[in-house]
């Protein structure tokens, strides 16, 4: 591939990123990050980027360390007189903050955004973000990839579609869920929901027939896994002859690897933009890689091709 590009990556997406840089045909440039004893910490790019296009691979998942690491390597990479900087955020953090749903709150998918092009970014790539308006809050172009494009390939060459019903959750995900259910010829159901305070369902009802049915629950992230396996439990209570989900980012936080462990779930089938916590692993669940579509897009990017099909939600 041309020298022109130069693909580095932060500390959360070390791994992702020598996947990615593979597929392209490159190899990840060093960038070194030094901790202080206090916390604080320092980024530097160790080879010369002037005039170069930069790609900075990073998941701004928790902490926040992972987000303000990709901010300096933006501006490691400005001050290194880049051409232009990409940041491959495979998991876009503070997605759910993407309104006022209640008087005094903040907007951190905005505030995020406004952070990434006060630093200097050209353009972003992401994934399945938590929503499509997000897109919206930006300045500079941005490619929103879906999980879809290799869920749908995997339930179609894996399972037999003949007996499937796609589910959703909670009514916020039917669009995504309808997506699947017509691309795929089958039922859907809907999950209804509702919370009396963050990561914690009060109650939930099932919309739709789902007896006899292999059920398969879409999200686009799984945090503590709370709705998920009662959305399953629900499901099978129903008469639901088995559930799987599938989930693009596996946040999973809390007791979200036992309730996964000890529920209904046949499988959760995931992708690896969230590196999964070592030794936190249970067997129910399958990780698909993704480092394969964002190269692609990539090089489309580089050679001033058409994208516009990877976009299928």
């Amino acid at each position: 591939m041309s020298d022109m590009i130069k693909i580095l990556a932060g500390t959360e997406s070390l791994e992702f990123g020598k996947r990615l840089a593979k597929a392209y045909g490159s190899e990840l440039i060093d960038s070194k990050t030094t901790r202080f004893s206090d916390g604080e910490f320092s980024v530097s790019i160790e080879e010369t980027v002037r005039g170069k296009v930069v790609v900075i691979v990073q998941s701004t998942s928790p902490p926040s360390d992972n987000l303000f690491e990709l901010l300096l390597l933006i501006d490691a990479a400005k001050r290194a007189s880049a051409k232009r900087i990409i940041a491959v955020m495979p998991y876009y953090g503070m997605a759910r903050q993407d309104r006022k749903d209640k008087p005094r709150v903040a907007i951190g998918a905005k505030l995020v955004a406004n952070m990434l092009m006060a630093a200097g970014v050209d353009r972003v790539i992401t994934m399945d973000l938590h929503a499509d308006q997000i897109q919206g809050f930006f300045e500079v172009p941005v490619d929103h990839l879906y999980g879809s494009t290799i869920f749908l390939k995997h339930i179609k060459d894996h399972l037999d579609i003949s007996n499937i019903c796609i589910a959703t959750p909670d009514t916020g995900g039917t669009k995504r869920a309808n997506s699947y259910a017509q691309r795929l010829g089958v039922d859907m159901a809907i999950c209804y929901k509702q919370r009396k305070v963050a990561n914690e369902v009060a109650e939930m009802t099932v919309i739709g027939d789902v007896i006899g049915k292999d059920v398969i629950i879409v999200d686009d992230m799984c945090d503590t896994a709370g709705t998920l396996t009662k959305a399953a439990g629900l499901m099978m209570e129903h008469g639901a002859l088995s559930v799987r989900a599938i989930c693009t980012h596996a946040v999973l936080s809390g007791p979200a690897y036992e309730r996964i462990q000890d529920s209904v779930l046949t499988e959760l089938i995931v992708t690896d933009t969230i590196p999964l916590k070592k030794g936190a692993q249970t067997e129910k669940i399958k990780i698909l890689q993704v480092h394969d579509l964002f190269a692609q897009v990539l090089t489309c990017l580089m050679s001033n091709q058409s994208i516009s099909t990877h976009f299928i939600i």
